[in-house]
């Protein structure tokens, strides 16, 4: 299967640290952006562009104690008579993410009408599950074999595939309201996400590997499943959706007036930061791939008060490049803050992707909805 923006395998290629006081003196740890110490950890849901950034709402998201699993309620559905199952993140309406104890989102219903959102008949919110028009074939073996310097890699396989027509985000009927949910399939007959640590006996909640993540020099935490691109897809072990690219639009949170269809936040994946299990500065794509412990992509915005209502799970992909020079000098340092890896490109130490590439928005999107966040009190 083709791969369209870049991230196709290779045979389809005196910086500081700016971070503020309180974030500068934790410290590093190669698997997070920093260490939990000294933090508020709160967890998402539909308050959070309401509340202060170190106060918990209400939420259905459960984590263990790393937090390194999220534990979500599971929903049995159908599709085309065949039994699904599935989780719901985000819901563009505030009422029915309260209902449901999920991230409120606006931006996803300004998908609506495109491809990226499927269309079902379901009325829910009074116990029946939601009929999908499209699934996914879970049954693939991931594969993704690196190159020598990781990314991009040799030859990969995406271990779940979305039917035609299928997107995560599906608009529904919910107790009179209509909505677009963030409602990913996990399982069906044809077998389960990579990502699933287990199913309960009960089939009510499902435990989900989380991703960490950098956002404002503090860590934050995430779930993965979907990607718009199919090496994207394998690399991050997530369902390939190519109707997810047609969310509106490309680049469209990166002006300083972010459009008003907009549905997308920006994320910034480095392609060639440091690597090693127990280097603290590791980071990038090449990384996740040689070490198999997350990237460290660094998020434009989150839930928050501060940037009502700029936050989507789906992510507009920023690949960024250092520059051979920065990286013979080891100037490829990681990066915590998204305005400060976008300076290094000012800067004249990092590109797009491939080296030399002008950057900006890459071409795919991934959907990660977010679920917790350490807070620097003192940031």
């Amino acid at each position: 299967m083709a791969l369209t923006v870049g991230l196709s395998p290779a045979a389809v290629i005196g910086v500081q640290h700016s971070v503020d006081a309180f974030a500068a003196s934790q410290p590093l740890v190669p698997a997070r952006c920093f260490a939990q110490v000294g933090v508020d950890h709160v967890v998402f849901g539909p308050d959070s562009f309401f509340l202060p950034n170190i106060v918990q709402g209400p939420t259905s998201f459960k984590e263990n104690a790393g937090p390194t699993i999220v534990t979500y309620p599971l929903y049995r559905g159908t599709s085309q008579g065949r039994n699904v199952f599935y989780v719901i993140t985000d819901a563009s309406d505030r009422s029915v993410a309260t209902a449901l104890g999920v991230n409120y989102t606006p931006k996803l219903a300004q998908a609506a009408g495109t491809p990226a959102v499927q269309n079902s008949t379901s009325e829910v919110g009074g116990g029946h599950g939601i009929d999908f028009p499209a699934s996914v074939d879970f049954s693939p073996q991931r594969m993704v074999i690196p190159s020598v310097a990781g990314f991009p890699p040799v030859a990969v396989q995406s271990g779940a595939v979305g039917e035609p027509g299928y997107s995560p985000l599906v608009q529904v009927e919910f107790r009179g309201r209509t909505v677009v949910l963030d409602a990913p399939q996990i399982a069906n007959a044809t077998g389960k996400a990579d990502k699933i640590v287990s199913i309960a006996a009960d089939h009510r909640t499902v435990s989900y590997a989380e991703t960490d993540g950098c956002y404002d020099n503090e860590s934050v935490h995430y779930a993965s499943f979907d990607a718009s691109d199919f090496g994207a897809a394998a690399i991050e072990g997530v369902t390939y959706a190519p109707d997810l690219g047609a969310a509106p639009s490309l680049g469209c949170a990166d002006a300083a007036v972010v459009a008003a269809n907009c549905s997308r936040e920006s994320l910034i994946a480095f392609t060639n930061g440091q690597t090693g299990v127990t280097n603290p500065e590791r980071q990038g794509l090449n990384a996740a791939i040689l070490d198999g412990i997350p990237p460290l992509n660094i998020l434009k915005e989150i839930p928050e008060q501060t940037s009502q209502f700029d936050y989507s799970p789906l992510w507009d992909i920023h690949l960024e490049t250092w520059t051979n020079a920065a990286v013979s000098a080891g100037l490829n340092v990681r990066q915590t803050d998204f305005s400060a890896a976008a300076e290094q490109v000012t800067s004249g130490l990092a590109t797009g992707f491939r080296a030399g590439a002008q950057f900006g928005p890459s071409g795919f999107i991934v959907n990660c909805p977010v679920v917790s966040l350490d807070v620097n009190p003192g940031g």
